[in-house]
């Protein structure tokens, strides 16, 4: 029986809230497994390599792909945790939910907390990126470009960044409409990326100069930590397939088969990428300068029609990521306010459509906010640490979960277990160090913020607490009614 001190949630009373292994309350299953790689691939292919790339070069250098594979690595030892507790629980909560069931509900609070900056913040971070490429097409394809003063924030010669607000206003239109409709352009958009990267590397391959890889690594082993802890940026995003646990076929199978999926097929793209890049042009000339890779096909073509070309594939990338990771953000906010932690219009779910339409268009407006007026390097770095905080703490639900649920169906298990986790956990903590002083005293303020608002408002409100504190004796939640946390639907 869990210990009721910590609010601790059955995964048994998770699944019969959302439906997960029936059909979930007011949300349709509509997506396969392609489909699924495709979000996943959505989720995560964006400005983290058509923008960021750039940002990592210039700290790691040539060994930029050292910098890649522990970003890698981090994410595939986390994977295999995401991948074992979406298929035992797979609800919409994701991460939010694991731990609500392993470590308690202050913990998933704070997780979900957390996970504000890795959806919300890193999605006005993405919408920032897309305006530099589609200045880039716009001037390549009819000579025109979009005014500093509306194409940038303040502090970067901008006054707004009218671009970052429409791609997130755009994105929040489709969702609205369907998770079909949105899976479909979120699949269209994922192969065309795709594509667009893969005929990168072939141009900048013709390119090619093995002196451009010496010194390997200028700045040391600092340099590459730093660059790391940068070049996870540009994985962010793949968990946000766990999120859509309530609108999958055959979750429990589904769910881990995309995760790994997407994890191996995106990091062996990315390490293609840095390899010719930095193999086309010295690292210093690519290192800090924006629309990166553009630079390096004109280089190596000796035209602008290349660059036209992979300005493209950013503007369709980037927008594919603000959809995905935009979707993920209103799923999480929908399984808290479930829980009573946040107010409940965000788990008003319409009949007409089966999705969240006041949850997704208040993600919406808040997150354009800073897409508006903040720079992007304000915000990467706080959400590069608030997510690895997330990613440490998954890995830490799953010998949580062993203990406290042994029995609970697993269609994935984590291989090498204990290990796998423990590495997740200590790759986490390693990247984390790799960002500065500011950027934690920030996160402390920001966690410090999440621990009274939960005070305040989340613990008084939590529907789990009426169970426990009905019947104190019996705080198995798995004894209440389920439909007590159902969403509404309106």
């Amino acid at each position: 029986m869990p210990r009721t001190g910590l609010r601790l949630k059955s995964p048994d009373l998770l699944v019969a809230e959302s439906g997960a292994d029936l059909e979930g309350h007011g949300l349709k299953r509509t997506l396969g497994p392609f489909q699924l790689v495709c979000f996943g691939i959505g989720a995560i292919v964006g400005t983290g390599i058509f923008v960021g790339l750039s940002d990592t070069v210039a700290e790691a250098g040539p060994a930029v792909l050292i910098s890649f594979i522990l970003a890698a690595l981090t994410c595939v030892f986390t994977a295999f945790s995401f991948a074992e507790l979406g298929g035992a629980i797979p609800v919409s909560g994701s991460s939010y939910s694991y731990t609500y069931a392993s470590l308690g509900e202050r913990a998933a609070f704070l997780v979900g907390w957390c996970l504000l900056l890795e959806y919300g913040v890193s999605v006005s971070a993405v919408a920032i990126g897309w305006g530099q490429y589609l200045n880039e097409l716009l001037d390549n394809t009819v000579g025109w470009r979009i005014p500093a003063a509306l194409a940038q924030a303040p502090g970067h010669g901008g006054v707004v960044n009218v671009p970052a607000v429409v791609v997130m206003l755009l994105a929040a239109v489709l969702l609205v409409r369907g998770v079909r409709e949105s899976a479909r352009a979120t699949a269209v958009m994922a192969v065309i990326k795709v594509g667009i990267l893969v005929l990168f590397c072939a141009i900048a391959l013709t390119a090619y100069d093995a002196g451009n890889l010496t010194p390997f690594a200028p700045e040391g082993i600092g340099g590459i930590g730093a660059g790391a802890s940068l070049a996870f940026f540009s994985f962010i995003g793949f968990d946000a397939i766990s999120t859509a646990g309530e609108e999958v076929k055959n979750p429990r199978k589904n769910i881990p088969l995309a995760i790994l999926v997407t994890i191996g097929c995106v990091a062996l793209l990315y390490c293609l990428v840095s390899v010719a890049a930095i193999g086309a042009m010295p690292w210093e000339q690519v290192g800090g300068k924006p629309a990166a890779l553009s630079l390096i096909v004109d280089r190596a073509t000796g035209s602008d029609i290349g660059s036209t070309v992979i300005a493209l594939g950013a503007v369709v990338a980037i927008a594919s990521v603000v959809l995905a990771v935009m979707y993920g953000q209103t799923r999480i906010l929908l399984s808290m306010s479930r829980d009573g932690l946040v107010p409940r219009v965000f788990e008003r779910v319409s009949p007409k459509t089966s999705t969240p339409v006041a949850n997704t268009w208040i993600v919406a407006v808040v997150f354009a906010v800073p897409a508006a007026v903040v720079p992007l390097d304000v915000v990467l770095d706080m959400t590069v640490i608030g997510t690895l905080a997330v990613m440490a703490v998954v890995n830490l639900c799953v010998p949580a979960l062993r203990r406290s649920h042994p029995g609970l169906q697993r269609r994935f298990r984590v291989p090498l277990y204990p290990v796998a986790p423990l590495l997740g956990v200590a790759f986490s903590l390693y990247l984390m160090c790799g960002l500065p002083l500011v950027t934690w005293v920030q996160f402390a303020v920001f966690l410090a913020v999440g621990a009274l608002l939960y005070t305040l408002y989340g613990r008084p409100r939590s529907r789990l607490a009426r169970y426990t504190e009905a019947d104190p004796a019996e705080a198995d939640p798995t004894e209440a009614d389920p439909t007590e946390a159902m969403p509404s639907v309106r």
